[in-house]
């Protein structure tokens, strides 16, 4: 079984996971919080939450998969070496239970709260319904030969769509109204410093290891962190430079005021 070479390097790598964890787990909160202030949730894309709970409840099924199951790291090793170290740390598991129980409360707020005249888009529900049709015949696929690894590297290339699909809405909807009132950009802010730390620590275990297999041994990590950084960029651009909150002093969105105090 894989160890590690250098104690500063794995102290190091422990670091940066928990920041990373801490970062993306705090990032849920501002979006809660201004909701539960606001007792409204107009503003906030409600595409993007749906989209988001399957995109962690994928995420959560291959981390808690890779994690625990002695199978599924048997398999990892024999594929890409025994010396390989798992992929996924145990902060990558706390937050992704994090993120599925703070996602399902976000879809709560938006059951109670003030909606203005939005609603989930049927393109939406559409997405999600074949995305879970479509890991439930990989399940049945994968029964017989106890493909375990390939079973859960599906749900891995599950969250890596949905976490590219999921921004889209929200993206739009800021440019639509030329405005990002009603979406948290301290929920940007530190989802911008998970994803950074998060690849900190691939490549802190890389450069221990000599072995640049975590990268593409996980790909969906990496590729989230990716995906993530570039929106997270684009989101900032939108709250900042686009379409600051000085320039919507004269906008009709019903919670402006609250968004100015």
């Amino acid at each position: 079984m894989a160890s590690w070479n250098s104690i500063p390097l794995e102290v190091l790598y422990t670091t940066l996971g928990w920041i990373a964890f801490f970062s993306w787990s705090i990032s849920f909160y501002p979006q809660v919080i201004l909701n539960f202030k606001r007792k409204s949730v107009v503003g906030l894309n409600f595409d993007f939450v749906v989209l988001n709970l399957t995109k962690h409840s994928s995420y959560l099924i291959y981390n808690a998969s890779m994690f625990f199951s002695f199978a599924v790291q048997k398999q990892y090793r024999e594929k890409y070496g025994l010396n390989e170290m798992i992929p996924v740390a145990a902060n990558d598991v706390a937050f992704s239970i994090h993120a599925v129980l703070l996602t399902a409360f976000t879809l709560l707020q938006i059951a109670i709260y003030d909606r203005g005249n939005q609603k989930v888009s049927r393109t939406s529900i559409g997405i999600v319904c074949v995305a879970w049709l479509t890991v439930a015949v990989c399940v049945f696929v994968a029964l017989p030969s106890h493909s375990w690894l390939w079973l859960i590297s599906c749900f891995n290339t599950l969250q890596v769509v949905m976490t590219v699909i999921k921004y889209i809405p929200q993206a739009i909807m800021n440019f639509k109204r030329k405005s990002t009132i009603g979406f948290s950009i301290g929920n940007i802010l530190l989802d911008l410093l998970g994803g950074v730390t998060n690849y900190g620590q691939m490549a802190v275990q890389s450069i221990d290891q000599n072995s640049w297999v975590n990268f593409y041994g996980n790909i969906g990590k990496t590729l989230l962190s990716l995906v993530s950084i570039f929106f997270d960029i684009l989101f900032i651009l939108q709250h900042y430079v686009l379409y600051p909150a000085w320039k919507n002093v004269t906008s009709r969105d019903v919670d402006v005021t609250v968004m100015i105090k």
